[in-house]
């Protein structure tokens, strides 16, 4: 680690206050234009992509994106802070607002490359990572992490192993801490069972915000409701949303109106329809096929009657001209 470490600059606090969490697979920039539709104010975060991908092969496969994304943070995986260093420079250039290391991320493919949730256990090294991409770049660097790791042989699951985590890795200039607030069990479970067996503890999140007054501590990890968002802002400086951002996206726009900007118009469902259609007839040529913009759409109307029969006819569109069509029936038609 160097020994003058660049102060990194915070991401606004009135972004990160939520957000939308980096899910592989879900948040692609499809997806991302679909959120920033429904919540014009939330940060969002890209997919990771691998530091290698960016600095060895085509990084406008990776980090092109929407001009109206903004704000829009990219998650890095990776563990040698020259590449990690390398491929923020580039992403400063695609204009990123932020900077995210991936600490969390428990699957075996990521464990094998030694990065993801299995770097908690190398502190220092994640603070020259840190430190590298702060001296490289003028953007915010913020790391993403699990409370605790556990590998079967050794548990560090303590309030004072993330503690010490946390200590370490700020010398390293990060002033921004997203917590997912359960361990990752590093081989034995699957990424899915790490979303849901390792007990959530919230209170270790609070602890951490509390003892760290002058980091910004954001909680991640099982948020699936408006209460549950209130009761965490209570504690911490910010809450990212995960699955049920991707489940339930209209659940967005009223989150953002409810949190973050009271005079919030909330857009008719119809409307962003309409909306992504014509997005779609900009995108969808080439290798970009219709679904790839519109699986990320099939939650639209959850818990709406019709919402059956809207999935339905989402997944048979063959056209955008059908997708405009779409758009213009009303929901309580489609079943006929």
């Amino acid at each position: 680690m160097s020994e003058t470490p660049a102060t990194t600059r915070l991401p606004d606090e009135s972004c990160t206050r939520l957000s939308v969490a980096p899910m592989m697979e879900r948040t692609d920039r499809y997806y991302r234009y679909f959120a920033r539709l429904l919540a014009p104010d939330m940060l969002l975060y890209t997919e990771m992509v691998n530091a290698n991908a960016i600095v060895r092969g085509d990084p406008n496969r990776w980090l092109e994106y929407h001009d109206s994304e903004h704000p829009v943070a990219l998650q890095l995986g990776g563990n040698e802070p020259a590449k990690l260093a390398a491929a923020a420079k580039v992403a400063e250039q695609f204009g990123y607002d932020e900077i995210n290391l991936n600490v969390g991320c428990p699957s075996d493919r990521v464990r094998s490359g030694a990065f993801g949730a299995c770097l908690m256990g190398d502190a220092p090294l994640v603070a020259d990572c840190v430190a590298a991409m702060s001296d490289a770049v003028s953007l915010p660097i913020t790391v993403k992490n699990r409370i605790g790791i556990d590998d079967g042989e050794v548990c560090n699951d303590s309030y004072e192993f993330l503690a010490q985590f946390v200590e370490t890795v700020s010398q390293g200039g990060c002033e921004m801490f997203i917590v997912h607030a359960r361990k990752a069990v590093l081989g034995g479970l699957s990424p899915k069972q790490n979303r849901s067996i390792p007990p959530i503890r919230y209170e270790v999140v609070a602890q951490l915000a509390r003892e760290f007054p002058h980091l910004r501590i954001v909680v991640n990890g099982a948020v699936r409701d408006s209460e549950c968002v209130a009761e965490r802002l209570e504690e911490v400086a910010g809450v990212m949303i995960g699955r049920q951002a991707y489940k339930e996206p209209y659940w967005l726009a009223e989150l953002n109106r409810q949190f973050l900007n009271p005079d919030y118009e909330l857009p008719e469902r119809p409307d962003v329809v309409a909306a992504m259609a014509d997005y779609a007839a900009e995108v969808v040529q080439g290798r970009v096929r219709l679904h790839h913009v519109t699986r990320h759409m099939a939650g639209l109307y959850a818990g709406v009657a019709g919402a059956r029969a809207w999935r339905r006819k989402l997944a048979a569109l063959g056209s955008v001209d059908e997708l405009a069509a779409l758009a213009a029936t009303p929901i309580e038609r489609l079943n006929g």
